[in-house]
């Protein structure tokens, strides 16, 4: 069993407060995801837990027992580097086990583990390469392999993916998913790309300036939100924001003349002339037809084919109306410079506070 907990960790370097009370509890065999852009404290978070920096304040648990102040090799983890760290002068072989041979572990019982590593990574016939015979892929299932052979309580990546080409970081992705559901092990794993958080964890934490925006599994992430950050954090393309005064149980979007119900979920949160933020998916909206309900008139601007999706931009309104993006089909019939009416789901609409970014309450329907 390997279960970490994260008690109220905060971490400054000087006046400069990096971390500001981070609250985070993991069961066995979770894997999570620490997502968020460059300066957010995602790193650091991932060194305070290996060892490699120590928090200004709060507490790091490992199976109950705080290492807070304990050596990086008395905390039986293990960590893969976004830089590989691989020795150019050893073969994979030595790579990989060169963590036993350092524990004096018998070279039987050392061979065994690396074989095993091998195999599972389907690396077997690398082992008596060096590093510069690989390609970048391969050094990462090498890192990998190196952790592995530890069977340690605790998995920590640091972004092994980021300098992999987009066909590699598919593969290995897939492998990490694998190899997660066969060794049932606890990882934390930091990433600024949410598709390998979306499809990787078993829980995401949306950081943003020390702080974790939301916690949460990823389809409460990307269904319900917490923030307006969150939203258009996690998506692609990201989530729309309209602006919108509710008025007479419609929303009335800013410089469109047009206006959509209020979806029911909302009514009792959102007062009559309230402004919101309306949120919609572009996944959610597609090219109106006779039976469609609520629709948007629009005009397209650009059209981007990415093969299995049309990404298409329009303008609401005239030239001064708000941008929307859709992910429409394919084969959908639309150039630039074409009007199109759109048809939204109402149910599929969120709305945010426009000055406290926080999602507005959302009372679901009695089953």
């Amino acid at each position: 069993m390997s279960t970490l907990d994260i008690r109220d960790v905060h971490k400054s370097y000087g006046r400069t407060e990096t971390l500001k009370g981070i609250d985070i509890s993991l069961a066995h065999g979770e894997f999570l995801v620490l997502l968020g852009p460059s300066g957010c404290g995602k790193s650091t978070l991932l060194n305070i837990i290996a060892g490699l920096a120590e928090p200004t304040s709060g507490d790091v648990l490992i199976d109950g027992r705080s290492v807070v102040g304990m050596h990086p090799k008395n905390r039986d983890i293990s960590m893969v580097f976004q830089s590989y760290a691989l020795y150019p002068n050893l073969t994979v072989r030595r790579n990989i086990g060169f963590g036993l041979e350092m524990r004096k572990v018998p070279a039987a019982e050392r061979e065994k583990a690396v074989l095993e590593a091998a195999k599972l990574l389907q690396i077997e016939a690398l082992l008596d390469r060096k590093p510069a015979q690989l390609s970048g892929g391969q050094r990462q299932r090498v890192a990998i392999g190196r952790a592995l052979v530890r069977k340690p309580r605790l998995f920590l990546f640091d972004e092994p993916l980021s300098n992999l080409d987009a066909k590699l970081r598919l593969e290995t992705r897939t492998e990490l998913k694998r190899l997660h559901q066969m060794l049932n092990t606890t990882i934390v794993y930091v990433t600024h790309d949410q598709v390998e958080a979306m499809t990787l964890a078993t829980r995401i934490a949306v950081m943003r300036d020390g702080r974790i925006e939301q916690l949460g599994t990823p389809k409460e992430i990307y269904d319900r939100p917490a923030t307006r950050y969150v939203a258009g954090f996690v998506g692609a393309p990201p989530m729309n924001m309209l602006d919108a005064v509710a008025k007479g149980g419609r929303l009335v979007l800013a410089d469109a003349d047009t206006s959509l119900p209020l979806p029911v979920a909302f009514q009792a949160s959102v007062g009559d002339g309230q402004a919101v933020t309306v949120g919609m998916r572009p996944e959610a909206l597609h090219v109106a037809d006779s039976t469609s309900g609520s629709t948007l008139g629009t005009t397209a601007e650009v059209i981007e084919l990415t093969g299995p999706e049309i990404v298409a931009t329009l303008r609401l309104g005239g030239a001064a109306g708000q941008r929307i993006v859709a992910c429409l089909p394919p084969r959908t019939p639309i150039g630039e410079g074409d009007p199109c009416r759109l048809a939204v789901d109402p149910d599929t609409i969120h709305l945010f506070d426009p000055e406290s970014g926080r999602s507005l309450e959302r009372v679901e329907a009695a089953p």
